[in-house]
């Protein structure tokens, strides 16, 4: 048996993106780091294999290279989520599998993209999941990437198990928490998966954020999600609205505006993976112009300086 996250999974949570060296394998000199600059920042928790990390191009081998790297980098002093991601059900089952092997904390299990299941559809891949696996597992509803979303209905059936522990909404409905709050367990945690809409929906009463922008600016996130809580909305509002042109242009082409950002801080390449690119020249200018909204702060650590 598990204790409920409850605690640790709260907050501002970066979803790690995967380093890649000039060869094409990962770089995990550079993951490293990334890890570590998390873990002293303070957050609660990493996201590993998700999103922002190209997970869809990794072999199952790599997801389980770069799990194991940041379960040693944690060392316990976070919690490490490891993405299951895949629209067939038997490879979301073999990659949970293996991230609790290689020593995570929690799985995060997507709707499945492009195959459109119904709502029974996304309840049987879900509770699959779960059965195959000890760990706690998170839900990841993006509809803008799925196509189906995952329907309140089928949330509420789903957490009449206490294996599942909280949602990623990528849903941009900043109601959504106000909407479910009677409905789900009091561990239940509703962390927004969208940058843009995370401060609407932790003011409406989320419990945080799985963030793109965390990765560059920990601090400043962990700060507006403290204003919050402590019922300054106009200070975090600020805070938040400083970091629009940051987040927009991180929106506009994830993860590869990320890996960009980064790079600008030294501390990864830029490389990604096809069918991902590299920025091109001028959206590289329109990211290293948005740091200027926050640099004068210096609200965001630059490596080296």
């Amino acid at each position: 048996m598990f204790t409920p996250p409850a605690a640790w999974f709260t907050g501002f949570i970066p979803d790690l993106p995967t380093p890649f060296d000039a060869a094409d394998t990962i770089d995990l000199k550079a993951f490293t780091a990334l890890c570590e600059r998390q873990i002293a920042a303070g957050v609660p928790a990493i996201v590993v294999c998700e999103t922002a990390g190209e997970a869809p191009t990794l072999s199952p081998a790599e997801q389980e290279l770069v799990i194991r790297a940041a379960v040693d980098v944690a060392r316990g002093r976070v919690r490490i989520i490891a993405g299951a991601m895949s629209n067939a059900t038997s490879q979301a089952i073999a990659l949970a599998r293996c991230a609790e092997a290689a020593g995570a904390d929690a799985v995060m299990a997507v709707v499945p993209a492009y195959n459109k299941p119904m709502q029974e559809g996304m309840l049987a891949h879900f509770r699959a999941i779960a059965g195959a696996t000890g760990l706690p597992v998170i839900l990841h509803d993006i509809p803008s990437r799925t196509l189906r979303p995952l329907a309140d209905e089928t949330l509420v059936r789903l957490v009449e198990s206490r294996q599942f522990v909280g949602l990623r909404d990528g849903s941009c409905d900043i109601a959504r928490p106000m909407r479910l709050a009677r409905l789900l367990p009091a561990g239940f945690r509703l962390l927004s998966g969208d940058d843009v809409t995370a401060f609407g929906y932790i003011a409406s009463g989320g419990d945080g954020a799985i963030s793109e922008v965390s990765n560059i600016a920990p601090d400043l996130c962990r700060m507006i999600f403290s204003q919050v809580r402590q019922g300054r909305l106009q200070s975090a509002r600020y805070l938040h609205r400083r970091l629009i042109p940051l987040i927009t242009c991180l929106s506009k082409d994830s993860p590869a505006a990320l890996k960009s950002a980064l790079s600008v801080l030294g501390l990864m390449s830029p490389a990604t993976r096809l069918p991902i690119v590299p920025l091109d020249a001028a959206a590289q200018r329109e990211v290293i112009r948005a740091f200027a909204a926050i640099a004068d702060e210096e609200l965001i650590d630059r490596v080296g300086a």
